[in-house]
């Protein structure tokens, strides 16, 4: 299963891409170090709540709206990882071919 804080940087490096920033324009903005943006884009920092707070404003997103495409996110990677358990065949726990 995809860590939070991978799709938490899922979110905001899709958000930078969609708007045509670089991670220096947000860097800039946010008055965070370039590099550490970089790592919570890839899913190698954990954000605190005041880090994340300046990306989406650096963004110009409410905070609440990134939260919630996360929330969107783990929800399907729910229904998938549920998915994948329904699929495997209880009598036998063999698992059968799916779709995905």
């Amino acid at each position: 299963m995809t860590t939070m804080r991978q799709l938490v940087g899922e979110v905001l490096r899709a958000r930078r891409l969609a708007q045509g920033l670089t991670l220096r324009d947000v860097s800039q903005k946010a008055r965070v170090s370039l590099g550490y943006i970089s790592e919570v884009e890839r899913g190698q920092k954990e954000p605190s709540s005041e880090l994340l707070a300046a990306l989406a404003g650096a963004l110009e997103v409410p905070l609440s709206k990134v939260l919630l495409d996360v929330s969107a996110l783990l929800a399907i990677e729910e229904a998938t990882d549920l998915a994948s358990i329904a699929s495997i065949a209880p009598s036998t726990g063999e698992v059968e071919a799916s779709a995905a």
